[in-house]
């Protein structure tokens, strides 16, 4: 296979070796391939089998087009090839995996195999409960996460003990871990290579903890008195008035008032100057104790006109509002096409089809220059890795 196209961003020249599967890993290293870094993602015979999730077309995931983009398929065994795994390991700068723990050391390929293959290798591990600890060899995937790191008992509704807490819909779990051993290797590659130690490091990311660091005040909260924060539904706990509201027409609008200034235009956009010249709401304390007569008060006014006219409202005050966007509502609206958020590509795959951009812009690049190339079919980079990057005169000869 002929050379991938060019890269550029600010990662340009970082080689990263993934040896995951699935969700975590995988996703890590697209963000990191998003920003011009060198990613050979290695897949077994049968490619990933995330291949095999959502919709497709053609026999190709179409997910895919996006979860192996800017990334070097490789197919390899890695029960049975340990070695070439070790001589891809020893150009790399970074490793990314997601097996369970102990897994990657049954194939040969724990950190002391690949250190002494790359002593400079920063080695980022994803799993579900850690590399420690009496947990460390449960399954798990992003769903347990999120149930043991607390989310999944927020995310029900106080009065509908009933029905089961519902998750958020996207794989986030794995999707946070991915970004925690983002930042984590390129903290270890800056005190490498920048700081100066010449030392690789291990860096040691958990779905459970991932999840756990978004609990924001909850443990200083339990340590005061022994609280613990329960459901609010569509609401939070810690600001008022802050929550999702039915209009005229059955959609919803999200609307937070929260701040004193914010609050007191709100009141008077609904007509209820009453409430902001009340004592009991001047503060957001005061408020949050009595956030119920606010949100019937605003759910009133919603009520009365279409999500689309309530927002034109808000918005013309200046109070924070939206309308609550499917991903059809996402791809129409101009801001997200005017930004580069949703992008028009090309795959060899699955035909013409739809893109994220980039979460982060850095000035003078163009979000459309992000995607260098689609997802690729299983092992569609084997020949040029093994050839042209591993000098396998053999492999290089034998076409792509």
């Amino acid at each position: 296979m002929d050379a991938p196209i060019p890269r550029r961003g600010p990662l340009v020249g970082l080689k990263v070796l993934e040896l995951g599967h699935y969700v975590a890993a995988p996703f890590c290293t697209r963000l990191l391939a998003d920003l011009g870094a060198e990613v050979v993602k290695v897949e077994p015979p049968g490619g990933d089998p995330v291949r095999g999730w959502g919709a497709q077309r053609d026999g190709h995931a179409v997910w895919f087009s996006i979860h192996g983009r800017n990334k070097l398929s490789v197919t390899l065994d890695l029960k049975r090839d340990r070695a070439t795994a070790l001589r891809l390991a020893a150009r790399a700068d970074v490793v990314v995996e997601n097996f369970r723990p102990g897994q990657l050391e049954k194939f040969g390929l724990g950190p002391d195999a690949l250190r002494a293959a790359n002593p400079r290798l920063v080695i980022a591990r994803i799993s579900g409960y850690g590399q420690d600890g009496p947990y460390r060899d449960k399954p798990a995937f992003g769903a347990i996460g999120e149930a043991m790191g607390g989310i999944r008992h927020l995310t029900a509704y106080p009065d509908e003990a009933t029905l089961p807490p519902p998750r958020c819909g996207i794989s986030i779990g794995d999707d946070l871990a991915g970004m925690y051993a983002a930042l984590g290797i390129l903290a270890a590659v800056y005190q490498r290579d920048v700081a100066g130690t010449g030392q690789g490091r291990v860096i040691d990311v958990s779905l459970v903890d991932a999840i756990f660091s978004l609990m924001e005040g909850m443990l200083p909260e339990y340590a005061l008195d022994g609280r613990i924060r329960q459901p609010q539904g569509a609401a939070i706990a810690s600001a008022a008035p802050t929550n999702t509201y039915r209009c005229a027409d059955g959609k919803w609008l999200c609307v937070a008032g929260n701040s004193d200034p914010i609050f007191q235009r709100l009141m008077k956009v609904i007509g209820r100057q009453d409430l902001a010249a009340d004592p009991r709401f001047a503060t957001n304390a005061g408020r949050c104790a009595h956030v119920a007569e606010l949100d019937a008060a605003i759910g009133a006014w919603t009520r009365g006109r279409s999500a689309r006219a309530a927002e034109a409202v808000l918005e013309q005050a200046e109070v924070p509002a939206s309308r609550l966007y499917d991903i059809a509502d996402c791809v129409a609206d101009p801001h997200f096409r005017a930004r580069g958020a949703v992008l028009e590509i090309e795959d060899p795959l699955i035909g013409r089809t739809l893109h994220p951009g980039p979460a982060m812009r850095f000035d003078g690049d163009r979000p459309e220059e992000v995607v260098a190339w689609t997802g690729p079919a299983a092992g569609a980079h084997t020949d040029y890795v093994l050839g042209a990057l591993l000098g396998d005169a053999a492999t290089a000869g034998s076409g792509g």
